[in-house]
């Protein structure tokens, strides 16, 4: 039998490669990863973590005005950016080092640089030579994606230069209609920044139920967010008073900043991967199986590089999976299905399971309740409206999706979702006792079925 330097070597120090290479080395096998950037990934450096602070921040805005309803005299309150800045940064640093330390006290070592796969056992590190190792794990993630061929594109940012900006601009515009691109509508929005998103689509957050997506964008335009539909830019033009967006709709728009967030990518990118015959899926991902292996026989991928789901619990998941079947003899495959995700817009959405419309494909006939209010919170002042939704398959009574836009929708979705995976019933759903008084009850006060228009009476 060969011997190699490493019984593993991580490629990535994200969620997915820290929690793979930490149940690895703890397992007693000899542990390496690589990292070009800072430990922690997307996730705790430039996505998630620091999104998550950016999104309190701008919310404080909302809450001063709220609060003036409650009879609370709000004065002389302003937002400092370069201090945030800071704050958010000694966090991110705290927590990078919290994996470091995290990854050495399991046992395995740390290497700082970017790897490339030489061949099936041989990962070379810039800076630090090479190494081989028995198995090689792939976990690099994604990267934003950008349009090369459109003009000025070069004067374009994405979310990772978002969370550095050297000053908070006066004007924002947008691009892209994901998740993402609305988060950061809201915040920049939150923060005072006159914002503008624009999307090529007839609607913003693809693949999330119909009557969430038009909700939004009506919630999104009622806090000051211009949100322009079905046009995309053509051009984008330095000019003495800032940035020329032209959009193909003809119209015309100056910002300071150009923030696109237009989609992501799989990092695979001076990986290596043809060197050892690692194949790709038509869209460029790492292709796996069930398991996470790629096609050759001791290389696997988890997290975002192969494009399953991409979200950080997930990339987690798939890490820990990997372990339990490579070093634990536990052979475990992640489930995809009915995987919970919310949106940090303003205001938030929850959603698990299936979409109206993907349920009546899959099921035929249906039943959803919905219920649209004014949130408690809101009742002294304001006009922010909440959706509640279920969908039911009408046969067997089992909820098929859960979808909620309001105050603590996130926080209400992960406990949905427990019921959710375990195939609770409309009639189980409602024998639970509602906790009053809070938006969470209408999720099981909901009685009378809604019928879409144009659908007719639904059976």
């Amino acid at each position: 039998m060969a011997q190699y330097e490493y019984d593993l070597f991580v490629i990535g120090a994200g969620s997915a490669g820290v929690r793979a290479a930490r149940l690895a080395a703890m397992s007693g096998a000899k542990v390496a990863v690589a990292e070009e950037h800072r430990v922690g990934g997307t996730c705790v450096i430039r996505g998630c973590v620091p999104k998550k602070f950016m999104v309190y921040a701008a919310e404080f805005a909302h809450h001063f005005k709220t609060a003036k309803d409650y009879g609370w005299t709000i004065e002389g309150a302003s937002f400092d950016w370069p201090t945030f800045l800071a704050e958010k940064d000694k966090e991110i640093a705290r927590l990078s080092g919290v994996y470091v330390r995290n990854l050495q006290n399991a046992g395995a070592e740390l290497a700082h640089g970017k790897a490339r796969i030489v061949d099936a056992h041989t990962v070379e590190v810039t800076g630090q030579g090479t190494h081989t190792a028995d198995k090689i794990l792939i976990a690099t993630g994604g990267r934003p994606w950008m349009p090369a061929d459109l003009p000025g594109i070069e004067h374009v940012i994405s979310s990772n230069e978002a969370f550095h900006l050297p000053q908070l601009p006066k004007r924002i515009v947008i691009a892209g209609g994901g998740y993402i691109a609305v988060e950061f509508a809201g915040i920049f929005n939150g923060l005072g920044v006159e914002t503008t998103l624009i999307h090529r689509g007839p609607n913003l957050l693809r693949g999330f139920d119909d009557d969430v997506r038009s909700h939004v964008a009506e919630e999104l335009e009622k806090r000051g967010i211009t949100v322009v539909l079905g046009a995309q830019h053509t051009a984008i033009e330095k000019t003495s008073g800032g940035l020329l967006n032209r959009f193909s709709d003809g119209h015309e728009r100056e910002s300071d900043v150009v923030m696109f967030a237009v989609g992501r990518e799989p990092y695979v990118e001076g990986l290596g991967l043809e060197n050892a015959g690692v194949k790709l899926t038509d869209k460029g991902a790492v292709a796996v199986d069930d398991y996470s292996r790629t096609n050759v026989e001791n290389i696997w991928a988890v997290g975002d590089v192969t494009d399953r789901i991409n979200l950080t619990p997930v990339a987690i998941r798939e890490g820990q999976a990997f372990a339990q079947t490579v070093f634990y003899d536990k052979p475990t495959k992640f489930d995809h299905e009915l995987v919970a995700s919310a949106v940090f817009s303003q205001p938030p959405i929850g959603s698990v399971g299936l979409a109206e419309a993907d349920a009546r494909k899959q099921y035929g006939k249906v039943d959803i309740y919905l219920a649209r209010l004014k949130p408690m919170k809101y009742a002294f002042g304001g006009d922010e409206r909440s959706l509640l939704k279920l969908v039911v398959d009408c046969a067997t009574e089992r909820v098929l999706g859960c979808h909620v836009v309001g105050p603590d929708a996130p926080e209400m979705i992960q406990m949905a979702a427990i019921a959710i995976k375990m195939g609770v019933t409309k009639t189980q759903w409602d024998a639970t006792c509602a906790v009053h008084p809070t938006l969470a009850e209408e999720l099981v006060t909901m009685r009378e079925k809604y019928v879409p228009m144009g659908l007719g009476q639904v059976a």
